[in-house]
């Protein structure tokens, strides 16, 4: 297996559960934050932070690698755009947990705040939009540079 093949399969086999984890997290999890009363909010939130970063931390490790290397190979029937659009989108989603979600996890380590609690679900839709385009972009991508015969075509564009 060649590395723009590779890296082309990893991306597609992190991005995606990324996608459904955010969408998970953003609909689910951060919104059950408001309703686990005061007094059990830290352990609940210690108990989240920990299990989740078990989930995310691996696949975004991997993904970014990946995303690199198809920019140092990339895959030969796809556009460069393609490895370009997505490594903005990784860059947005690693920038997005950095700068906006992790302070305010730290934040609310010592306990529920509405204003805390408001910012992190609001900011974490940048995370959920990108991981979500970036999605698409490979799946759009790699299923309209396959032919019927499942080999990749060297169509350009997208």
């Amino acid at each position: 297996m060649t590395l723009a093949r590779g890296a082309l399969i990893a991306q597609l086999a992190t991005t995606l559960p990324l996608a459904g984890l955010i969408w998970t997290i953003q609909l689910v999890h951060y919104p059950l934050f408001a309703r686990v009363g005061s007094s059990a909010f830290p352990a609940y939130h210690a108990d989240h932070t920990t299990m989740i970063t078990w989930l995310v931390g691996p696949l975004m490790l991997i993904e970014l690698g990946a995303c690199a290397a198809s920019l140092v190979a990339p895959h030969p029937s796809l556009p460069p755009r393609v490895a370009w659009f997505g490594i903005s989108c990784v860059a947005i989603a690693w920038a997005t947990t950095a700068f906006a979600s992790v302070p305010a996890h730290e934040q609310l380590r010592s306990g529920f705040d509405p204003a805390i609690h408001a910012r992190l679900v609001g900011t974490n839709w940048l995370r959920t939009l990108a991981w979500t385009a970036r999605s698409v972009m490979l799946v759009v991508s790699v299923t309209r540079h396959l032919d019927t015969t499942g080999q990749a075509t060297t169509r350009p564009g997208l």
